[in-house]
């Protein structure tokens, strides 16, 4: 559960006084997307919609480091790529996002120091949360191209994460068996991997490179797993493109989401346009909010 996740990381990684603050709130706990820490600035919970709760009037710079260390389990030193990277992944699959102060070396972020921004994403992994979708992309029990595409906050990832998983387990109700997936994890948001293991169910024939850019992972994971069906978060640069367009030559099914508000925002995107024109996706999908749920929408494919 959601709850249980958030209040779990605020015991393990925040100071007692403000854990005191925050667990008052633990009724909204269910809703929360983000925790969002900034030094001298208020503690905000990030909920469904949009929705913000304060918690805590000031963090300081103490709590703030007290919060860093508890994450980097002592040693900065030891996760320097992470920060580097401006992010890490805790066990459960829940990512931190970080600023600070950028240390360079040749030009380039080497890490990061004197950090006053932390945001911690709760990961979900909700059963079922594809099912909709999943008939549509396994219509006959063959896999069709398919994009999925919304605004942030609408369970995009949530939802890849779900197909991902009943292709890799195999789909009963549609007499389908289980694929091999390759999941190409670049910001540890998908598979949550922590020491390379996933922290979330993405099934048990997938596997997963994690923190690799999308355009090598794509064709590394072909050159060596053979898998029957490759999927990545949010596709946008020429370099994805080019990948995609590589794994569907060779045979390979793709399933992949993007930012936007549908159809028209994808045949605006200077990179996306090409493959949308060109049919890559039979089947293009797209979130929003609508009377206070997410609603699923076919932009096309969606006839069975």
């Amino acid at each position: 559960m959601a709850g249980e996740a958030v209040k779990e990381i605020v015991k393990q990684y925040f100071p007692q006084v403000i854990q005191q603050d925050m667990l008052r709130y633990e009724l909204l706990f269910e809703n929360v997307q983000e925790i969002r820490c900034r030094v001298e600035r208020p503690l905000i919970l990030r909920l469904k919609q949009g929705l913000e709760q304060s918690v805590v009037e000031r963090l300081t710079m103490e709590q703030m480091q007290h919060i860093v260390s508890r994450i980097s389990q002592g040693s900065v030193y030891a996760w320097e790529e992470e920060f580097r990277q401006g992010y890490l992944t805790l066990r459960g699959g829940h990512r931190v996002g970080m600023t600070g102060k950028g240390v360079l070396e040749h030009g380039r972020i080497r890490t990061l120091k004197q950090i006053s921004g932390l945001n911690f994403r709760i990961a979900r992994s909700i059963p079922g949360a594809a099912d909709e979708l999943v008939q549509y992309v396994a219509a006959g029990r063959k896999i069709r191209n398919t994009l999925l595409v919304s605004p942030p906050g609408c369970g995009k990832t949530t939802m890849l994460r779900d197909l991902i998983r009943q292709l890799s387990n195999g789909i009963p109700s549609l007499h389908m068996a289980g694929v091999n997936v390759g999941v190409v994890d670049e910001r540890s948001e998908l598979a949550g991997c922590v020491n390379g293991i996933p922290q979330l169910d993405v099934g048990c024939r997938t596997d997963v490179l994690d923190g690799c850019p999308k355009s090598e992972g794509i064709c590394m994971l072909i050159r060596s797993m053979g898998p029957q069906v490759v999927a990545v978060d949010e596709i946008g640069t020429a370099a994805d493109a080019a990948a995609l367009e590589t794994a569907l030559q060779s045979g390979i099914h793709i399933i992949t989401t993007a930012h936007g508000n549908g159809l028209t925002d994808l045949l605006r995107h200077p990179v996306l346009c090409p493959l949308v024109e060109q049919g890559f996706f039979p089947v293009i999908a797209s979130l929003h909010w609508q009377n206070g749920q997410v609603a699923l929408h076919f932009e096309r494919g969606g006839c069975l």
